[in-house]
């Protein structure tokens, strides 16, 4: 009987040793564990981090980054998954998209801290990464572009594959168990993209629930309990469900997995909002510099892709004007407006004073879009922006990737400068900070042991 894509893919994973990994792999895999606990700290005080906290039952043995207290693995990872991609900051891949990192790090790191082997745990963790970002990463290429134009959540839906497999990993499952575990997963998998429609705050919630699942699924397979292993390619599988196609590319997801490794390009965001608006803020900063104010602009015009349109540019009028903080992240003509304005995109720049600002608003509300047909979208994230004085003048920026990523990566000590400001954001005092950052050089050489960071 020819092997099924879970079959396959568990093999090559189950296959992989933590000390045969490629540096470059090793260093993504220690770049995310330190950007996703500087996220998970900076929303540690937010409303919907405290709502998810307050729903836990406390008692367990697991870390929730930056706060008192311990939580059974699987709330741990809810909690660590819903802060670290709260605010839209975590590491996005070009060419999904999808967030690896806020789904597939807090779970591998609750299996390894409740469940793991000792001093062997930060090698597990280590290994459990790697894979789990891996396979997420390549997921996304299976059926591009359709899951989120059926009307779901990519990071949702992929993410619970992901963490799955990085759990079954690093608990060094067989891989008959993990085989089940996969097909467990999806019917754990799900994410509607309706947050859209006025910001509520679900879309922060799906890259926990896919952390907690994974785990979840990783712990039903290891009892005993069984999963359709066509999960994947089946007649009802995953890729027919949530995207419309019964001719995906699973290629993508298992040629030379283990030896050809895309995850090495993910993108870690400079600015604290969504993904494809990162080309676009560059764009509008580089315009800011060139001396003219906000009320001297007649007009705004951006390229986009046709992907884009019904997540961040339509309904146009709404997009304009954003109800809340956290639909501004999901709208072009706000960020363009608010980096024009402010200078920046940080967590300051999406906020209530800033969606009431009318300086801000009135010119997101000259900006508007051409879909371009050539672009490139999910190839590569591109940005455009072109803006037409009262006078006649005309300037224009472009930009044809997503800075931070593969094409232009940000450097250790930006990475490390972003965590310190998030780090610094959620409350948490320098020396506190310089202590994970020294426990992150060494957390994959020893025990899994996240305990002196539960304030």
């Amino acid at each position: 009987m020819k092997p099924s894509v879970a079959e396959s893919l568990a093999a090559d994973a189950l296959a992989l040793k933590a000390d045969d990994l490629p540096a470059k792999v090793r260093a993504t895999c220690a770049n995310l564990l330190v950007d996703v606990a500087g996220l998970c700290i900076a929303a540690r005080n937010t409303e919907y981090a405290l709502a998810v906290k307050k729903s836990l039952d406390a008692g367990g043995a697991c870390t929730a980054l930056g706060h008192a207290g311990s939580y059974r693995p699987e709330d741990a990872a809810l909690l660590n998954g819903t802060a670290a991609h709260g605010e839209d900051f975590d590491d996005t891949f070009e060419g999904g998209p999808v967030h690896s990192g806020a789904v597939v790090v807090p779970a591998v790191l609750a299996a390894c801290e409740h469940f793991g082997r000792g001093n062997e745990s930060g090698r597990d963790a280590l290994l459990g990464i790697a894979t789990g970002v891996e396979a997420l990463c390549r997921l996304s290429l299976v059926a591009p572009k359709k899951i989120h134009k059926a009307g779901f959540h990519p990071t949702a839906v992929l993410g619970v594959m992901g963490s799955t497999l990085g759990v079954c990993v690093a608990l060094n499952l067989s891989k008959t168990q993990t085989v089940n575990a996969l097909g467990i997963a999806g019917s754990m998998a799900g994410g509607i993209i309706e947050y859209l429609a006025e910001g509520a705050w679900t879309k922060r919630l799906h890259a926990g629930w896919a952390a907690q699942s994974g785990l979840r699924a990783a712990r039903l397979a290891k009892e005993g309990f069984t999963g359709p292993r066509t999960v994947f390619e089946g007649t009802h599988g995953l890729f027919f469900g949530f995207a419309r196609d019964s001719n995906a590319q699973y290629e993508k997801l298992t040629a030379n997995f283990g030896k050809t490794w895309v995850m090495t390009g993910l993108a870690f965001k400079p600015y604290a909002t969504g993904t494809m608006n990162q080309p676009y803020i560059d764009c509008a900063l580089r315009l800011a510099k060139k001396g003219f104010a906000a009320e001297a602009v007649e007009k705004v015009e951006c390229d986009t892709a046709e992907g884009y349109v019904h997540r961040l540019w339509e309904p146009l009028a709404a997009k304009q004007r954003p109800p809340n903080d956290y639909a501004a992240k999901f709208s072009t003509p706000f960020n363009v407006a608010v980096a024009f304005v402010t200078g920046g995109a940080g967590f300051e720049a999406f906020s209530e004073r800033t969606v009431r600002d009318e300086r801000i608003l009135g010119l997101a509300g000259k900006v508007r879009y051409r879909v371009d047909p050539e672009n490139p979208y999910p190839r590569s994230y591109t940005g455009h922006v072109k803006m037409t004085l009262k006078d006649g003048r005309v300037f224009e920026e472009r930009q044809p990737y997503i800075r931070g990523g593969a094409h232009e990566p940000l450097s250790p000590g930006e990475l490390e400068g972003k965590f310190r400001g998030n780090a610094a954001y959620g409350g948490w005092p320098v020396p506190l900070a310089d202590s994970f950052l020294a426990f992150s050089k060494e957390a994959f050489s020893g025990k899994m042991d996240l305990s002196s960071f539960r304030r």
